[in-house]
């Protein structure tokens, strides 16, 4: 289907084209003024007047066929898009399938869950090393700094007696 949409614009491009440069080599009418632009003589601009040259006649039969060309694609695109919404709608079924509901055991109030794969596990990529050790090398614990007192709190002096 879809070559055959390809081909088709194709031959559309062709046949404009073709449209464009019939149209341009034609030689416009003598008697063409102002008064076939406000309506005068309507179906002779539109049908001719007589039965035309070999120009004119192409002209007429590629602007149907450009038309009925075109009317064509826009079909066979609308069923395309159709058959493609399908498609779409086959994948997303094919996806919850997957997503399969685990029913409750016999006897049970509990709801309907389901089964979700479990996310792979990350290993780092670079390896961990040892925390430092928490003794000093004589097998002393390391010396604590005390935290700072809050703001608007006396400092307390470890010398005088508290109050």
């Amino acid at each position: 289907m879809s070559l055959l949409i390809v081909f088709l614009t194709f031959v559309l491009v062709l046949n404009c084209l073709l449209l464009m440069l019939l149209i341009l080599i034609q030689l416009p009418k003598k008697e063409a003024g102002a008064g076939l632009a406000f309506g005068g003589g309507a179906t002779d601009a539109l049908f001719g007047a007589g039965s035309g040259n070999a120009l004119t006649k192409m002209t007429k039969y590629a602007a149907t066929f450009f038309v009925g060309l075109s009317l064509t694609l826009s079909l066979l695109n609308a069923y395309r898009s159709k058959e493609g919404g399908r498609l779409l709608e086959r994948a997303v079924e094919q996806a919850a399938g997957a997503l399969t509901p685990t029913p409750p055991a016999t006897g049970t109030s509990t709801p309907l869950t389901t089964t979700l794969p479990a996310p792979p596990q990350a290993s780092p990529a670079v390896p961990v090393e040892a925390a430092p050790p928490t003794t000093n090398p004589q097998g002393t614990p390391p010396a604590t700094t005390p935290a700072p007192a809050p703001p608007g709190t006396p400092a307390a002096n470890p010398t005088e007696p508290p109050k």
